[in-house]
């Protein structure tokens, strides 16, 4: 396996396993022809949709650019393109994980534990602009929206309220 498909595998056990944790059920399709790696389903919510649904995007790198305050993360255009539709039923997310350039040290064995290196960002193109590029759209993540139990939770509350990120109030 190369190390671009170790990292897709990678980050679909990082999500997974965050999945788990917040009692989520996690899908994929065969193919993916709209930029939907994995989709994340929750139940007996209370918002307006009890079993509300986020379709992803996952990336993994080991190239941790931009500052103390963003992540900068060049996303090719067909999936920049794809994930700021409008037209969509489930809310779509950006997921970018960051690993170590060694895949020997993305997991640490312990004893009583074994670590995840590094961490997850998320982030919601939904309604960005069209953009003259023909490769790629650098994107500015916060890096306040990290992936954990809790904002996995909040995303799904969010889509059970009928809300994606940016537009709740």
């Amino acid at each position: 396996m190369d190390q671009n498909q170790k990292k897709e595998q990678f980050s679909k056990a990082f999500v997974c396993a965050i999945s788990a944790q917040s009692g989520l059920n996690t899908g994929t399709f065969e193919v993916d022809d709209d930029s939907v790696d994995i989709s994340i389903k929750g139940k007996r919510f209370t918002g307006i949709f009890r079993n509300p649904q986020i379709d992803v995007q996952l990336k993994c790198t080991a190239s941790d650019q931009g500052n103390e305050e963003f992540l900068k993360f060049p996303l090719p255009l067909k999936n920049y393109n794809d994930l700021r539709d409008t037209n969509i039923v489930n809310p779509r997310y950006l997921f970018v994980l960051i690993v170590p350039d060694n895949c020997n040290d993305w997991l640490i064995h312990q004893n009583n534990q074994t670590i995840l290196q590094h961490c997850c960002y998320y982030y919601s193109l939904y309604d960005q602009p069209i953009v003259n590029n023909t490769t790629s759209v650098t994107v500015s993540i916060p890096r306040s929206q990290k992936l954990n139990t809790k904002s996995m939770i909040e995303l799904l509350e969010y889509a059970s309220n009928g809300m994606s990120l940016e537009n709740r109030s």
